[in-house]
């Protein structure tokens, strides 16, 4: 079973550098074919606020880089 963080850093892998993913792209990735990808969401912000803390990755909503996992947001890379 793929864990919300090597789903994360799949699907980034899939996109250019500068690209971000939504986190209902991963909670799907994650649900695969059961298809109830919004129960996988909890588990989705968990891995994010993770990897977040760790600098792992950025969290951004149209362009602007949030300081917080707070509303709507994007995944994308860390910056290097």
């Amino acid at each position: 079973m793929t864990s919300a963080r090597e789903a994360i850093a799949t699907l980034l892998d899939r996109r250019r550098e500068d690209a971000t993913i939504c986190p209902s792209e991963v909670a799907r990735h994650l649900a695969g074919s059961d298809k109830d990808w919004r129960a996988r969401m909890p588990q989705v912000h968990e891995a994010v606020d993770r990897l977040f803390r760790q600098r792992a990755i950025r969290l951004s909503w149209k362009g602007t880089l949030l300081e917080e996992r707070k509303g709507p947001y994007r995944i994308g890379r860390a910056a290097p």
